[in-house]
């Protein structure tokens, strides 16, 4: 019997979240769990599978990096995915790198308010990704390896 393809849904609570789940119908007939950082968002998420809350970080504070990565790193390494997605920030780049390290593939769509380039978390994650989706055309003439296919929003 063949198992069915694990998804982590990982997104940052506001706009990232939003941009994620117009993309939902694309996940619906497989596993998925999703990482986010705002508890509010918990009961609203939970209809796609189990929800982790990491809590926020960013590059200016390192213990709270520190520690959303250490929780990230816990439950990648205890669902063990089979592809990542992710429409940012910090808590889904982390598990993107994540994801990789285990053998899972990453998908990475960058978020459209970044118009004149791609986001921090998406210049790390764009090395490590196996689909990196930008929302504005120009983008990839700028940028090797960033594909358009529409805007999610």
């Amino acid at each position: 019997m063949q198992r069915r393809m694990k998804i982590c849904l990982a997104a940052s609570g506001g706009g990232h979240l939003s941009q994620m789940l117009k993309l939902s119908d694309s996940w619906q007939k497989y596993e998925t769990f999703y990482i986010t950082t705002a508890e509010i968002v918990r009961e609203q998420l939970q209809r796609f599978g189990r929800v982790y809350v990491v809590g926020e970080c960013n590059r200016r504070s390192l213990w709270r990096t520190v520690k959303v990565l250490l929780h990230c790193m816990k439950i990648i390494f205890l669902e063990r995915p089979d592809v990542v997605i992710s429409t940012g920030a910090a808590a889904g780049c982390i598990s993107c790198f994540l994801g990789k390290l285990i053998g899972a593939k990453v998908i990475w769509v960058d978020s459209i308010t970044n118009v004149e380039r791609l986001s921090v978390s998406g210049r790390m994650v764009k090395f490590i990704s196996d689909l990196f989706f930008v929302q504005w055309p120009e983008l990839t003439a700028k940028y090797r390896g960033v594909q358009f296919a529409g805007t999610v929003i």
